[in-house]
């Protein structure tokens, strides 16, 4: 195994507004930033551009983190590769069939696409019962004939999924190795290499996710990687997997799937490497950018990890990602008054491009930053991308005449109201990932980052009562530094779908044993010095006659069966307050998480001692009058690069930086910490 980098290792990661990177010199312990503009049609040229703000020396580079949004927004936008699915005699329409769900709770409408349209979706003799054994033998001139028939339709990447495969893949094996004869590349995705558990349609739609993206992620990490070396970079690349772990661009394509919500993840996991650090093992993250907000659970330092992520309606995704909830509300969402005379906010963006009206750029539509900016909590001059030419009166202007005259409101007020309705959205994501889930949000301390986050976290803090926030020392690219200090990670799942009194134990130990060995081999393959492994072992139960799962963490792999059920027992009555004791429960899939924890990295150098001042009048660049609840209070402005090391302050007050605002309330109490994070005690908390 390699040495690890012990020079410079740069994090980048690419949003929908703006790319981030974060270089950190681990031999000098320099520091280079830079927020670019991202640039959608083409990811590559915008990490170049950032590499290229931040004057980052690509020969003198050991190591590039790249968290990217190429297969979400792919999904996301139907921009896909012609995908062909080859599968089980009579079972091609289970990808549409899906769920008994609709795409809108109430009423007979909405609409559903599948990733693959029913001529592409090819069915062959075969068939396996659940237990894996064989009922019909596979028809290998049919899976021929199939894959020569997708190919002349100009499919580029196949899936095959058979049913039941996961208990038996020699089906799916025994197709793939056919195809190969044939197929001109190795775009062949297998339903249960990627996701070995029962479930057809999500199996199959996780795999159709893969298959179709693939290569539009080989070509896009090709097409970095060259330019990458042309400048004169010769290291690796790893890519942030939506695990929150990372692994090398040379092998992601393969599982193209686990990059989806890579971006996201890579924040969280910056959040539980700068919370443990700082002594808080217990998070609510959230992330506020330009085009949305994410949220999501830490707990002991470990962020929540699901496999039962749905990316939008009828899109399960059933790799285990980093449980990361989404609203459309962002510093450039767009805010209208809807037909019914209602205020909405979001979800629709203003982006990066033109972007809301305070940049300057050609945007004429009233948006969350513009808001910011008529309550005096944003400095025009300040904002990064601004080339000027728009007053604050223009953003008066609009506001009243966009929002204001239809809502009876003036200027401030409709700009007040579009913040409350965001902040109300903000707070209904944050309650999905605690309250919802059993989790009380008063023990936990939120983490605010992104550009945007700061500005809205401590009135979002107040309105979930909670006692604590932290704000990270560059929150606008906590995201890049995420790709710096992630880990290595492969998570495994297999179904084994039995009653709990009737498992056997043996076999729960051998799976464990067996996923265990595979992570460490693929941990091993990495070119990436390695502090140490651990490893995290799971359970997904139910009680018998229940469709949904509950995952059960265990603290060893030899756990016995009666420890088990009092394990479930304890989750599901902490989840639903229930004891359901008589009813028999089913273990349905064995997981496993073998991390590859790298060193640990100093992240104090993130705001430069040398640039601190000894007091914080020094500190202050001046006064702005800001507008509170229901009126303007004179407001101290501080240069957080200049704060002191062990500075207090209280709110109300202003904390400006190169990448994001932090807006303190009144009755607000903030500290600094070792690390450079603004610890605050929330005013009126309990």
């Amino acid at each position: 195994m390699a040495n690890s980098p012990s020079g410079a290792v740069v994090g980048v990661d690419v949003g929908g507004t703006f790319t981030d990177l974060v270089e950190l010199d681990q031999s000098t312990g320099q520091v280079r930033l830079a927020k670019v503009p991202s640039t959608l049609d083409n990811q590559a040229f915008g990490v170049l551009n950032a590499l290229n703000a931040a004057e980052c020396d690509l020969a003198a580079l050991d190591l590039i983190v790249h968290g990217t949004t190429t297969t979400t927004n792919a999904v996301l936008e139907r921009k896909l590769a012609k995908t062909g699915l080859i599968t089980t005699q009579g079972f091609r329409d289970v990808l549409e069939l899906g769920r008994r769900t609709r795409p809108q709770p109430y009423g007979m409408k909405g609409k559903f696409k599948p990733l693959i349209p029913r001529n592409l979706r090819i069915q062959v003799p075969e068939r396996l019962e659940y237990t894996g054994a064989v009922v019909t033998d596979l028809d290998e001139a049919a899976v021929l004939s199939a894959g020569q028939a997708l190919l002349d339709q100009g499919c580029e990447t196949v899936v095959i999924h058979f049913l039941h495969a996961y208990a038996n893949p020699d089906h799916e094996l025994r197709a793939a190795d056919i195809l190969r004869q044939i197929w001109p590349n190795d775009h062949i995705t297998m339903g249960h290499d990627l996701l070995s558990e029962s479930r057809e349609f999500e199996r199959g739609v996780t795999a159709a996710v893969n298959a179709s993206v693939q290569p539009l992620l080989e070509r896009y990490l090709q097409r970095l990687i060259k330019e990458l070396e042309t400048g004169g970079y010769t290291g690796d690349v790893l890519v942030m997997n939506g695990n929150g772990g990372m692994v090398s661009a040379a092998r992601v394509s393969i599982e193209a799937a686990k990059t989806v919500m890579s971006g996201p993840a890579s924040g969280v996991i910056a959040a539980a490497y700068t919370g443990r650090r700082a002594g808080f093992g217990n998070l609510i993250t959230y992330d506020m950018g330009g085009t949305s907000t994410d949220v999501a659970l830490i707990r002991d330092s470990e962020p929540s990890v699901s496999n039962e992520i749905e990316l939008e309606y009828a899109m399960p995704i059933h790799v285990p990602m980093v449980d990361v909830r989404t609203v459309g509300a962002g510093g450039g969402s767009i805010a209208r008054v809807n037909p019914a005379g209602l205020l909405e906010v979001g979800p629709e963006s203003a982006g990066a491009d033109p972007g809301p009206i305070c940049y300057g750029q050609g945007g004429n539509t009233p948006t969350i930053s513009d808001a910011n900016l008529i309550l005096g909590r944003l400095d025009p001059a300040g904002l990064n991308s601004i080339k000027g030419g728009v007053s604050l009166d223009d953003v008066k202007s609009i506001f009243a005449r966009e929002l204001g005259d239809p809502l009876g409101l003036d200027a401030v007020q409709a700009a007040a109201a579009v913040i409350k309705i965001a902040n109300t959205k903000m707070a209904g994501a944050i309650r999905m990932v605690s309250i919802s889930l059993g989790i009380d949000p008063r023990d936990f301390a939120l983490f605010a980052f992104g550009g945007a986050g700061p500005l809205h976290a401590s009135e979002l803090a107040r309105e979930l009562d909670v006692p604590r926030l932290i704000v990270p020392s560059r929150p606008g690219i906590t995201n890049a530094i995420g790709c710096v200090v992630a880990d290595l990670r492969h998570d495994f799942t297999n179904t084994l779908n039995a009653p709990l009194d009737s498992l056997d134990e043996t076999r729960l130990r051998d799976v464990f044993a067996a996923q265990t060995a595979d992570g460490e081999r693929q941990i091993a393959q990495e070119n990436i010095d390695i502090h140490a492994v651990r490893h995290l072992y799971s359970v997904d139960m139910q009680f018998i006659g229940q469709t949904h799962l509950l995952r059960v963490p265990l603290d060893r792999p030899d756990v016995d069966l009666k420890t088990l059920r009092a394990l479930f027992e304890e989750a599901y009555f902490r989840r639903f307050r229930v004891e359901l004791a008589y009813i028999r429960a089913n273990v349905v899939n064995a997981n496993t998480s073998v991390i590859g924890t790298r060193a640990e990295l100093d992240l104090s150098s993130l705001i430069d001692p040398q640039g601190r001042k000894s007091t914080l009048d020094e500190a202050q660049t001046g006064m702005r009058a800001v507008f509170f609840e229901d009126s303007w209070q004179d407001t101290p402005i501080y240069w957080r690069d200049h704060l002191p090391g062990d500075f207090n302050l209280t709110g109300p007050a202003i904390v400006q930086q190169m990448d994001t605002t932090l807006l303190l309330e009144p009755g607000d109490r903030a500290s600094g910490d070792s690390d450079g994070n603004i610890l605050v005690n929330i005013g009126g908390a309990k």
